[in-house]
């Protein structure tokens, strides 16, 4: 069942879904499909929540479950007992969640936040603090799997929460959406995992990149070379998953015009919060620095800034 207008739910039976980007869209499809919970969800543009009703329209076969859409976080807030979000940047999340129609202007106590977004740890802290005050439960967990894993529903969710207990209330809708779910420890772990990882995964790409580019240029079928990488100590996500080689794989973002995966600005930015982390603890970044630089040469140009990050094998080709 289908509804665009304020008709009631029990908060105990209905998630609550703020996002339907790129990932969220994905997760969000997942998380209805599998959990067996009524949803609301918002998006700030009307058009990610009109795909989404439509496509679920098309897809469900449970009409004992309800999809509502909300007007404001706050009245997602106020309808569920879960509540999920997943935004690009932290400005995002603060207005989401300390907003005059933020989810805090209509939370009330035992329900639980959870925060998938790649944000500034200290801004996540400061979120999860503030919903602490209002006696609910706020969490991050973010996640890794890039948007062909938020569609196959095979993410890894990467929990900072400061008890176990908190964490098993949460993974049967996390479950819905991803196939792992791990306890990084306290607040603001999970952010530390995903930063760390995003930062190998931007370094990986431009090293991938570059040695499938030179295998070309010095005469080898970058098709084959992938497939000996594959099975050889070079082997990585950025090869085996979601390799730059067009028509290599025929779900990877390169096989369809590089779109639909991880834009460039959007790895330039995780890289940027990683970088931003190691000034802070004064480690050295020698091979992330000249990365983040790669990146910010490349979104410079119009016709790539958009693209999956994966699209940095084609700049190489065509910027010699």
């Amino acid at each position: 069942m289908f509804s665009t207008t304020r008709a009631p739910s029990s908060s105990e039976e209905t998630y609550g879904f703020i996002g339907l980007g790129q990932m969220g869209y994905h997760m969000a499809n997942n998380l209805y499909k599998n959990s067996g919970k009524n949803l609301v969800v918002y998006d700030i543009n009307p058009k990610a929540v009109s795909r989404f009703i439509e496509y679920n329209k098309q897809q469900s076969s449970n009409d004992s479950l309800r999809i509502e859409v909300a007007s404001s976080p706050r009245e997602v807030a106020e309808k569920s007992s879960f509540i999920m979000t997943m935004l690009p940047e932290s400005p995002h999340i603060k207005e989401a969640y300390l907003g005059e129609k933020g989810i805090l202007s209509g939370i009330s106590p035992g329900k639980i936040c959870v925060d998938s977004s790649t944000i500034e740890p200290t801004v996540s802290l400061e979120v999860t603090k503030e919903v602490a005050k209002a006696s609910a439960i706020g969490v991050d967990g973010p996640v890794s799997g890039g948007v062909m894993g938020a569609e196959a529903g095979t993410l890894t969710f990467m929990v900072g929460a400061p008890e176990k207990s908190i964490v098993e209330r949460v993974e049967p809708a996390l479950l819905s959406m991803g196939k792992n779910v791990v306890h990084c420890g306290d607040l603001g772990t999970g952010l530390i995992a995903k930063i760390c990882n995003n930062l190998l995964l931007a370094v990986t790409m431009v090293g991938a990149c570059e040695a499938l580019h030179l295998g070309t240029k010095l005469g080898m079928d970058p098709k084959l070379l992938s497939s000996i990488m594959n099975i050889s100590s070079g082997r990585s996500w950025t090869i085996d998953t979601a390799n730059p080689i067009p028509g290599y794989l025929p779900n990877s973002p390169s096989s369809k015009g590089y779109e639909g995966g991880f834009a460039i600005k959007l790895i330039l930015k995780d890289v940027g919060l990683a970088m931003s982390a190691a000034k802070d603890t004064k480690s050295s970044m020698m091979a992330s620095a000249l990365t983040e630089q790669i990146y910010r040469h490349v979104s410079n140009y119009e016709q790539y800034s958009n693209k999956d990050f994966s699209v940095l094998y084609k700049w190489l080709k065509e910027n010699k």
